[in-house]
């Protein structure tokens, strides 16, 4: 790959916020350029990203150099391209508000309902099919293209690339290790009197499922950072921590650590995720028994209501920008995808968190097809794995569900069948002391809420 000419197919193109993101670490790295094909089933905001790409590529500040087009086919996007990124919405908010808040008649809360639990199940079912629509294109219009994925629910999404296209040369991105890291940057600053330590000076061994990511090991330069985080957890316990460093999220988002600093009195490792993730993978009577105890541990639950309010503003924030009403700050975001690419290039060396099938069993006790998180090595055309060892057996048993799930998802969604769906909800830590006959029911009314994006064979 040609670092300053590259062709990116963007899937997902007219996203809002989170590719502005991507543009402006695009345009703060000067070693990078070339075309950026944007692809949306919302042609406008795919248009409108595209006035907001070329302007932020021709002002002085930016040194990266992009020429955005819109597209308006799949085939017009991949042709050729070197890298793809997907990032979509799978349905709307419509469905989304059953994932979410339909679960809550039997008691089951979700702080995000995107990956595990009855919401992440049935997101699935419908995200799937998608993917493997799209491992289809890239087989045939772009079979070399590295293809960065960083849609939600993000084991399901890359497993069904290489379900669909073996060959394919895909992994999943992720933020949430980030966040940890900086938290164990600010408690060795506090522990051994440095400030200005960075994210990117902690070095972590992490291993689990996304979303529910662990650390083993984690040291800043000579020092072992495990007995220093137990101390900080012990202090901040009862308080919580909350980080107001860079990039601080909607309060929506926030959480103090206050669940991380639980888990690893319990288990001796670090929770490596946000606390409203974590909690989803935690059976439903610990952190997520109802919104008073959500409120204890100090972190929030997403309504779609929210979301939908949130939505409304950045569409008028597109309609701004796109009109010239209002510009782009220029500020990096943080994320290490613009370094993952670099890499790929040929411009370095990156050792960093991502999402690929289990194959060269990273972790030892998962099995092989198993779409697992760890950190991997990145270098020219090249993404290899780190063994990351065994998980211990106490999280072995927490994952192991959710591996289970992980397969019988993608059994359900690519057969499909109603049977599997209802094994997968029992098998949900969330479903707790619900009975199977409402757990039956309750599957039966969400995929009846979400047939518009399935396959004609579930409406039978």
């Amino acid at each position: 790959m040609d670092a300053r000419n590259l062709t990116v197919a963007y899937i997902g193109g007219g996203s809002r916020a989170w590719a502005w993101t991507f543009m402006t670490d695009l345009a703060l790295e000067p070693d990078l350029g070339g075309d950026i094909r944007l692809y949306d089933i919302d042609a406008q905001a795919a248009k409108n990203n595209e006035i907001i790409g070329n302007g932020v590529s021709a002002r002085k500040e930016a040194t990266g150099k992009w020429r955005y087009t819109a597209v308006p086919t799949l085939q017009a996007a991949l042709d050729g391209a070197d890298v793809v990124i997907i990032s979509i919405l799978p349905g709307t908010f419509r469905e989304m508000r059953s994932d979410v808040h339909l679960p809550e008649r039997l008691g089951i809360y979700q702080a995000v309902g995107d990956t595990a639990g009855p919401g992440g199940i049935i997101r699935a079912l419908r995200t799937i099919p998608i993917f493997t629509g799209f491992a289809g294109a890239i087989r045939q219009y772009a079979p070399d293209a590295w293809v960065i994925n960083y849609t939600n629910p993000m084991s399901l999404c890359v497993r069904a690339l290489y379900q669909a296209f073996p060959g394919v040369k895909a992994f999943g991105c992720c933020h949430e290790v980030f966040g940890t890291q900086s938290l164990l940057a600010a408690a060795a600053g506090r522990a051994l009197g440095v400030k200005g330590i960075r994210r990117s000076d902690i070095h972590v061994n992490v291993l689990g499922l996304n979303h529910f990511t662990w650390f083993d090991r984690a040291s800043y330069q000579n020092h072992d950072l495990m007995k220093i985080y137990a101390d900080f957890a012990d202090e901040f316990y009862e308080t919580g921590y909350e980080d107001t460093g860079e990039n601080k999220p909607d309060q929506c988002f926030t959480f103090n650590n206050r669940m991380k600093f639980d888990l690893f009195r319990r288990y001796g490792w670090i929770a490596a995720a946000g606390d409203r993730h974590l909690a989803e993978f935690m059976p439903g009577d610990t952190y997520l028994r109802d919104p008073e105890t959500v409120e204890h541990w100090g972190f929030h639950l997403t309504s779609v209501d929210w979301r939908e309010q949130n939505l409304t503003r950045l569409l008028a924030r597109s309609e701004a920008l796109a009109a010239g009403r209002e510009e782009v700050k220029l500020t990096p975001s943080g994320e290490e995808g613009i370094l993952l690419i670099k890499a790929l290039c040929g411009l370095g060396r990156v050792v960093s968190n991502v999402n690929l099938p289990n194959t060269a069993l990273q972790i030892a006790n998962l099995p092989p097809e198993t779409v697992v998180e760890t950190n991997a090595v990145f270098s020219f055309d090249d993404v290899r794995p780190v063994a990351a060892g065994p998980l211990k057996d106490d999280i072995a048993a927490l994952i192991a569900p959710h591996a289970e799930n992980q397969a019988d998802t993608l059994q359900a969604a690519l057969q499909p069948s109603r049977e599997t769906v209802y094994r997968a909800f029992a098998r949900d830590p969330l479903a707790g002391t619900a009975s199977n006959a409402d757990l039956r029911k309750l599957a039966d009314d969400m995929i009846a809420n979400t047939t518009a994006y399935l396959p004609d064979t579930w409406k039978a």
